[in-house]
């Protein structure tokens, strides 16, 4: 005999509703691609009478994530991004190495292309990402202020 027949209610509601529990912890597990954090940029120069000229380097915030602390430093050439660097990031074990070995990267590679703190996540490396782009955005304030 079946297992779901008509005979076994009780079995039918059991089994529904470990499969709903099961569905909504799952759903509920996952986390945003990114976060919706204002990133301002660094306005490239619009013409020769007001442009930002020579290299100015900029280290940013220090944030503080749940492994560990990310700090970023700038360096900005007649107005536009040039060089994004982590000076500090997690380095306590290998996984930390080994997610901020391919994280990192990206990040700066983003930075470069967006020119500015709006970035994507890089997936395995939330908490990084997160810090990173902080940090990023406070370089940028820095910059410009």
């Amino acid at each position: 005999m079946h297992a779901l027949k008509k005979n076994r209610p009780l079995r039918r509601v059991v089994l529904a509703s470990a499969a709903t529990v099961s569905s909504m912890v799952l759903l509920l597990s996952l986390k945003p691609h990114s976060t919706s954090a204002p990133a301002v940029a660094v306005p490239a120069p619009s013409g020769s009478a007001g442009a930002v000229t020579g290299t100015r380097t900029v280290t940013g915030d220090s944030v503080q994530t749940r492994w560990g602390p990310v700090q970023v430093r700038i360096t900005l050439k007649s107005g536009r991004l040039t060089e994004v660097t982590a000076v500090v990031h997690p380095t306590e074990n290998p996984r930390d190495q080994e997610i901020n070995s391919f994280a990192l990267p990206r990040l700066r590679s983003e930075a470069l292309q967006a020119q500015s703190a709006d970035i994507d996540t890089v997936s395995g490396a939330t908490y990084t990402s997160d810090g990173y782009r902080q940090s990023l955005q406070s370089a940028l304030d820095s910059a410009r202020g």
